[in-house]
């Protein structure tokens, strides 16, 4: 649903003495952040293993998502499943998250139309990503998507220019500063929604499946 913004941030609401996601998972809860808690059906944080060696981080939750509390259940999170196996990460080491919590959409009827989180969201969101980072410590960053991009790099962060290639973390987020300064490497890919929106998608899915595999390299490189 379409609606005014007003934004106040999330810093009030992210505990500074959160013991642990699962702290901070309940505290994400009573955000009031942004205009987006008001449409929402629940906020939507992380799901995954506290020593997961890789973080995927994508844009927001959709539909399905915001009706079960979980991210990447719907279609696109379906997609990214199989890509995941293509690549040969193994699922049990991914924590998965997204740089907003809560689903942005535009009431069409009784559809529910995806609406892409404005820069007031994802500045609001952000204070619940950086909270997420410094309880992790992950080997890869996986950017799914231009939104996940500026939230972790800045809003001059483009897709097309930088997937797939590594880069080194935390140097590469030096110009937004705050997230913690554990070494790791970033990889961009496009959002497992774009190659369902594609016209080719077998194309698409390939390219994903690529950028995938570099991060997969990247694990196994660091962990032999």
């Amino acid at each position: 649903m379409t609606t005014q913004q007003t934004t106040t941030g999330a810093d009030r609401y992210v505990p500074t003495d959160a013991a642990d996601l699962a702290a901070l998972r309940s505290a994400a809860a009573g955000c009031r952040g942004c205009e987006l808690h008001r449409d929402a059906s629940q906020v939507v944080f992380g799901r995954g293993a506290p020593d997961a060696r890789v973080v995927m981080v994508g844009e927001q939750p959709g539909d399905v998502e915001d009706q079960q509390g979980l991210p990447f259940v719907g279609p696109a999170g379906r997609l990214l499943r199989r890509a995941v196996d293509d690549a040969a990460i193994p699922v049990d080491q991914i924590y998965l998250t997204n740089a907003v919590k809560h689903f942005r959409f535009e009431l069409r009827g009784r559809r529910r139309i995806h609406q892409t989180p404005d820069r007031v969201h994802i500045a609001a969101c952000r204070p619940w990503l950086v909270a997420e980072f410094a309880k992790l410590r992950p080997r890869v960053i996986v950017v799914l998507g231009a939104t996940a991009g500026q939230a972790l790099l800045g809003p001059s962060f483009r897709v097309t220019r930088s997937r797939g290639v590594p880069m080194p973390w935390p140097d590469s987020a030096q110009r937004v500063g705050d997230f913690p300064d554990a070494p790791a490497e970033l990889v961009a890919t496009i959002h497992p929604s774009a190659v369902l929106r594609a016209d080719d998608r077998d194309v698409a899915y390939r390219g994903l499946v690529a950028d995938l595999t570099v991060a997969g390299r990247l694990l196994t490189r660091g962990h032999p």
